[in-house]
């Protein structure tokens, strides 16, 4: 934690131009992974010793935190916003992190007085670390969201470390971390869970064919239930299929086991799955606990968050035909897989693991048939991870086999045939490292062009509509006389939320909308408040809402009306969102009840009686 937290204070002070303007970022950042190589090579030649093992491990986690710090705060440091600024999915992010920095209650990222239907974990977490640090939600998110990339990456090493030797936990974990990072660090919620997927997978494998009582087995078994708690607080997709491989290996455990030892024994196997399935649960039950019991007490439902598949969705994923180095280590890993199968527990491991979820993918595909997905396209991050680390470990397998191949028939060419080995590694994961910054250039411009709450752009350029937030929220709480987390607001202007903790009547989108919320049933009665025929009227629809009404309103003034956008569900379409304008005439604001602001673009009405 604390190389982060130091890495990142370092990067917010380098005065450097923006990654939009030039490539000074992204040559400090090639400079500093190149120098991190040192260190990282260095953990290697310590852990191969016994008297500086655990300070080699300890520099290993130091210095992969460090390269996952490098290669993220270097390119935003610039920057306040994160990946994606608050882009599309971003925005709902930054919402949710907002609602929890404000509060420690899991509420929902949107409407008043319901619980979290969106995984709030990692979210909670880091409102927690906000209101520490007395800062906002949004300014939290990108310090951290690095700084719980890189604690994973550290937890990795010591994770790997388990299940393989350590110097070669040190090669897997620097390449699922780095690949991790790369494909999955928008979500860096879900990139923590892929980052530790395969040492847990192989924890969970190891304890369900191994022998002996329940000492052996059991402690695998609760980190792979503590594993499916975290998944189920953090990301529900990655534990779903986590889940589906860790009852697979148990029923293919059972009949191997069966076999050997007859069914008893087989069926004991299986039971091996329960203390996993209890601490899963419980920890699960921290988040959900509330939404479920909210579901229970009979709440509408309205939930069409899987009805999404674009283009690329419609087929499976194959990372190892990409022309990339990640796509030849994603190769390699697929033909290690399938020739280690037969005597690798470790290849067994992944390789049910990659196979689940190709399994799921194959199932997503053939939900469409009933009007659905199960988003398989989503798990191209920990398919990928699985793969790179399949390839590292299929490479520094069959390398030893090879050196120890040439110290038997020619010796002395052993020292060159190591250096050139070692060599060759380290251009890898430069490769890896440096390519990041790269794969996300337009992650990271979006966080340099995106305006953020003050309306300010981090490229100089003027913030647009943006501009305006401060104002509206001065009005809005002035008026109102109430703190922002107590004012429910209908708007047209729904970037706004990622900054200002107000409830929102209606959500943006109905995919993240919390199904007990009643999307669809919100936005017609928007519609019938935009038809009311007095202000009078009006006044006594907002009363009669069967929701909290809007407080206050933030609308597009258009002349001789206010519009607000609405959106509805088109699903199988892609996009599956259709956005369409409802028009409130101005006289139906023009009441006593009303007082009306105008700033920027936008009317700002706040209801005063």
């Amino acid at each position: 934690m604390a190389v982060t937290v130091v890495g990142q204070l370092v990067a917010e002070r380098l005065a450097l131009p923006s990654p939009t303007a030039s490539a000074t970022r992204t040559a400090v950042t090639t400079a500093l992974v190149v120098l991190a190589c040192v260190p990282l090579v260095a953990s290697v030649l310590l852990v191969r010793t016994a008297r500086w093992h655990r300070a080699g491990t300890v520099l290993s986690g130091a210095t992969l935190s460090g390269v996952v710090t490098v290669v993220l705060a270097v390119p935003l440091g610039g920057s306040p916003l994160y990946l994606n600024g608050v882009t599309v999915d971003q925005e709902f992010r930054t919402q949710l992190l907002t609602r929890l920095t404000d509060s420690a209650a899991l509420s929902d990222m949107n409407y008043a007085d319901l619980s979290s239907f969106y995984p709030a974990g990692w979210f909670w977490l880091g409102g927690r670390v906000g209101n520490l640090l007395g800062l906002d939600g949004w300014e939290v998110f990108k310090p951290y969201a690095i700084g719980s990339l890189a604690v994973a990456a550290a937890v990795s090493v010591v994770l790997w470390s388990r299940v393989v030797r350590a110097d070669h936990a040190i090669a897997v974990a620097t390449v699922s971390t780095l690949v991790a990072v790369s494909v999955g660090a928008p979500e860096p919620y879900g990139a923590v869970i892929a980052m530790v997927l395969a040492p847990v997978l192989v924890l969970a494998w190891t304890s369900l064919r191994g022998s002996g009582g329940w000492r052996h087995w059991l402690p695998g078994m609760v980190a792979a239930g503590v594993f499916l708690g975290v998944a189920a607080m953090f990301y529900t997709l990655y534990l779903g299929v986590s889940a589906l491989a860790l009852v697979v290996m148990a029923g293919v455990a059972a009949v191997l086991v069966g076999r050997a030892d007859g069914a008893r024994a087989g069926l004991a196997t299986l039971l091996r799955l329960v203390p996993a399935a209890l601490v899963a649960v419980v920890l699960g039950l921290v988040v959900w606990a509330p939404y479920l019991l909210d579901r229970a007490r009979g709440g509408a439902t309205s939930g069409v968050a899987q009805r999404y598949l674009p283009d690329y969705g419609a087929q499976l994923l194959l990372p190892m035909t990409q022309p990339s180095v990640l796509g030849a280590l994603c190769l390699v890993g697929t033909v290690w897989l399938a020739v280690s199968a037969h005597r690798s527990s470790i290849a067994q491991a992944l390789g049910i693991g990659v196979l689940c979820i190709y399994l799921w993918s194959l199932l997503s595909l053939l939900a469409v048939l009933a009007d659905t997905t199960l988003l398989g396209f989503r798990l191209g991050v920990p398919l990928e991870v699985l793969l790179a680390s399949a390839g590292a470990l299929g490479t520094l397998e069959w390398v030893s086999a090879g050196a120890r191949l040439l110290h038997r028939r020619r010796g002395e060419l052993l020292r060159p045939a190591v250096t050139v080995v070692v060599a060759v590694s380290l251009v890898g994961v430069v490769a890896l490292a440096q390519s990041i910054p790269g794969v996300l250039s337009r992650e990271v411009n979006l966080a340099y062009t995106d305006p953020d709450a003050q309306g300010v752009r981090a490229d100089g350029q003027s913030g647009g509509d943006a501009t305006s937030y401060p104002q509206i929220d001065s009005v809005i709480t002035t008026q109102s006389g109430r703190p922002a987390p107590q004012v429910v607001v209908l708007t047209t202007e729904y970037r706004m939320l990622s900054f200002y903790p107000y409830r929102s009547f209606q959500m943006l989108a109905p995919h993240y909308a919390n199904p007990l919320g009643n999307f669809p049933a919100r936005s017609a009665e928007v519609e019938r408040w935009a038809k009311a025929p007095t202000a009078a009227e009006l006044v006594r629809m907002l009363d009669a809402s069967p929701w909290a009404p809007p407080t206050a309103f933030v609308l597009r003034d258009l002349g001789d009306s206010y519009a607000v956008q609405l959106s509805t569900d088109t699903y199988p379409n892609n996009p599956n969102v259709t956005f369409y304008s409802v028009l409130f005439p101005k006289r139906l604001f023009d009441d006593p009840a009303f007082r009306t602001t105008a700033v920027g673009p936008f009317a700002v009405v706040v209801r005063t009686g």
